[in-house]
């Protein structure tokens, strides 16, 4: 199957500008499936920034959404993913 992965904030620049691309998954693959498959496309700056293959979770200082949905409103990375999903990673934002 094929997701959709898009990429907000510095994770962009970690990725060489990239802003979006669709990921080949397996048809029973999980939001942990597919992010594991990132950080071994990626290596060491997505494992730092993003996730550590075999994370209960991404990073603190990242959120992750499932077509609209953050993980924690849904099975956190055990969140089975579909064909046509959009994932969105971003970096959690705040401020005051």
């Amino acid at each position: 199957m094929k997701v959709k992965v898009e990429y907000l904030g510095h994770i962009k620049n970690i990725l060489g500008n990239k802003r979006e691309e669709e990921i080949n998954l397996k048809d029973d693959a999980s939001v942990g499936d597919l992010l594991a498959a990132l950080s071994k496309r990626y290596g060491e700056p997505f494992k730092k920034a993003v996730y550590e293959t075999g994370g209960a979770d991404v990073k603190a200082n990242f959120m992750a959404t499932v077509d609209g949905y953050l993980l924690n409103q849904l099975n956190g990375v055990r969140t089975k993913l579909k064909q046509g999903d959009r994932v969105i990673l971003m970096p959690v934002v705040s401020g005051g």
